[in-house]
């Protein structure tokens, strides 16, 4: 039997996810949405939360904005305890693994992911914390 996931506890973002299933991942033409599942680093129970992405080679390029708030998102302070997540692309889901991008690369890929989704800056001129970059790339099998 499948490990129950539970959706994000914001109500637009379960409501996004529940788009993003019913068009086959696809719940806003011209912007790339993709699911995420994570551990819970308290509870173990797996989350899902849905976000914009950017492609980077064959990686997945992620912001863990929290629309500027001064606290990481729960679904970053949970990869970093557990790198292994599942994404949903489209209508196909994989086994994937995330890492926050390092000093070198975070400038690029930070203003890639903030071409695609402009209130990114705003996210972060909003804040002083410094917005993460992550990088999430299939699992080999």
């Amino acid at each position: 039997m499948a490990e129950e996931v539970s959706d994000s506890p914001s109500a637009w973002v379960a409501r996004h996810i529940r788009r993003f299933i019913e068009t086959n991942g696809h719940p806003r033409p011209g912007v790339n949405d993709l699911l995420l599942t994570t551990r819970g680093r308290k509870t173990g129970r797996l989350r899902r939360t849905a976000l914009v992405y950017v492609r980077d080679g064959d990686s997945y390029v992620l912001a863990a904005s929290d629309a500027g708030s001064d606290r990481h998102p729960s679904w970053y302070l949970n990869l970093l305890d557990d790198p292994e997540v599942v994404l949903e692309v489209g209508g196909e889901r994989f086994p994937a693994v995330a890492r926050t991008a390092t000093p070198e690369e975070k400038p690029r890929l930070w203003r890639s992911i903030a071409a695609a989704m402009p209130s990114y800056q705003d996210y972060q001129d909003a804040t002083a914390r410094e917005i993460p970059v992550v990088v999430v790339d299939r699992r080999a099998p």
